[in-house]
């Protein structure tokens, strides 16, 4: 670019507080050649000066002095004026090819700057969930004293809530007596709550059912599920017979909480619809489930009882593990636990979904997991297993 002035704007070394990398970046500017002489050579000064910042922040600092009002490419661009036309054009051109080059290499190095920076706040914040616990911290959790006192580092294994442990045991226990696992949502419209299940509106047997109703139009039409039963309705409708399935999951009533009651609890229940089922299936079920969960020396028995869906009805009950029969506080003193309900699915439940009850015949069952996990694991109240205290994770 001959004609053109070698001045342009000085840089000198950074100033007091400037990072190292700053300060390499400065002096890498002060030496570089005028951009209207030699573009090339300045721009490539200009790229080892990016390189040389270390962090976002020294690279914000370069930024004026490489492209602002008052670097040496805009000193050089407002000395255009004084060349020959053909000769503004030909030095602009490069000018402005330099600029980008420039440009480039700032937003590239920025992009690293910012995702090292991420990296290194990340790594800086990080909560190792499986760090041993300090000493003190150990001791309000229930360490050993020995332990604490020599001020070891101690580890606890963390365990699984009683209710879904139990609940993972009983879907092994059914899988292996042939059964599936189906699963629905929580929220249930009234017809797959009730109605499909031979509870029409203002039935008398809905008042079993402390309802949770939500406030959605019209009223009355969707409920919080009282029982995993709707699943059963669906499963049926799926027309993929025969079915063998068990459905459980969280429940939702209006009930006061007590040694045996919580208003939210879990509950499973299996269904079998074939061709040829008979009551003596069903007991047989009951029984070869009770012996697999709760093992040989617990009973179970069936009391005749009503339900709406299912004809006959019976309700499920087996050995207090409490009291081994002798009667307490948790069996109301009879020795025995209610652990839900069954009976043979009612042909009017069939026909709701398009089954044939000429045909096919079925029985279904239901009982509370948390009822299940308070007799496997010996809870006297049921509250205690949603009061948040890690002793009784460790109880079992």
């Amino acid at each position: 670019m001959t004609g053109a002035d070698p001045g342009g704007a000085s840089h000198g070394t950074g100033a007091a507080g400037t990072g190292v990398g700053q300060v390499v970046a400065e002096d890498e500017l002060a030496g570089a050649p005028d951009p209207a002489v030699d573009p090339a050579g300045w721009a490539l000064a200009a790229e080892r000066a990016v390189e040389a910042v270390a962090s976002a922040e020294e690279l914000r600092s370069l930024d004026p002095l490489l492209l602002g009002k008052r670097s040496q490419l805009t000193a050089a661009r407002q000395r255009l004026g004084g060349l020959a036309p053909e000769e503004r054009k030909a030095a602009g051109g490069e000018l402005n090819r330099v600029r980008q080059q420039v440009e480039a290499a700032v937003e590239r190095r920025r992009g690293e700057l910012v995702a090292a920076e991420r990296r290194a706040r990340v790594e800086a914040e990080r909560l190792d969930l499986t760090e041993p616990l300090a000493a003190a911290r150990a001791r309000s959790l229930g360490a050993t004293s020995a332990a604490c006192g020599a001020g070891v580092a101690v580890w606890r294994q963390g365990l699984v809530h009683l209710v879904q442990r139990t609940r993972d045991q009983l879907e092994d226990v059914f899988v292996g007596m042939g059964f599936t696992v189906a699963d629905g949502p929580e929220v249930e419209t009234d017809w797959y709550n009730f109605e499909a299940l031979n509870m029409p509106p203002a039935h008398p047997a809905r008042g079993m059912f402390d309802t949770f109703y939500l406030d959605v139009e019209p009223a009355e039409s969707v409920v919080l599920r009282t029982h995993t039963s709707p699943v059963q309705i669906r499963v049926l409708q799926s027309g993929r017979l025969p079915v063998y399935a068990v459905m459980p999951g969280r429940c939702f009533r209006r009930e006061t909480a007590d040694a045996r009651h919580f208003p939210v609890f879990h509950q499973v229940e299996g269904l079998v619809v074939d061709e040829g089922i008979t009551f003596g299936d069903l007991a047989g079920t009951i029984e070869t489930f009770t012996a697999a969960y709760f093992g040989p020396g617990i009973s179970a028995r069936l009391r005749p009882a009503f339900f709406p869906f299912t004809e006959p009805s019976a309700e499920f009950e087996i050995t207090c593990t409490i009291c081994h029969g002798a009667g307490c506080r948790t069996c109301s003193g009879t020795g025995w636990v209610e652990l839900g309900g069954c009976g043979m699915v009612d042909p009017a439940v069939l026909q709701a979904v398009g089954v044939d009850p000429e045909r096919y015949s079925g029985f279904a069952f239901g009982f509370g997991i948390d009822r299940c996990a308070q007799m496997r694991y010996g809870i006297p109240d049921m509250r205690a297993m949603f009061d948040n205290d890690v002793r009784v994770l460790r109880q079992a």
